[in-house]
């Protein structure tokens, strides 16, 4: 059976952001706004054959566990507040729990979002 997540292992804060093309009021356009910034765990995948692939391409997929926000579900985007690494979801947030407690998100690093 999977461990559960806990709020100690969500040691990684992140910036949850949604694509947004803004006026930066000098006549440039600027994009990724910030939507609210939380803690979270990211668990490598491992084993099997689609992941091995993506690794040989440069692409690292990660199971991301985030505690149940309101606003997740207007999410396009993520960065990682401490590295600076940005993740792209590839899949729909997943309530694995089924107590709405955390919420899995499928993200990649290596591949343009």
């Amino acid at each position: 059976m999977a461990k559960a997540p806990s709020a100690g292992a969500a040691r990684q804060k992140v910036h949850f952001q949604q694509r947004v093309t803004l006026d930066d009021g000098m006549g440039n356009e600027t994009s990724d706004q910030t939507i609210f910034t939380d803690a979270a765990e990211f668990i490598p995948l491992r084993g099997g054959e689609g992941v091995q692939a993506a690794r040989l391409t440069g692409i690292q997929p990660y199971v991301c566990a985030v505690p149940m926000p309101r606003a997740l579900w207007r999410l396009i985007g993520r960065v990682d507040a401490r590295s600076g690494v940005v993740y792209a979801i590839t899949a729909p947030p997943v309530n694995t729990d089924q107590k709405n407690a955390w919420l899995d998100i499928m993200v990649t690093q290596g591949r343009a979002s």
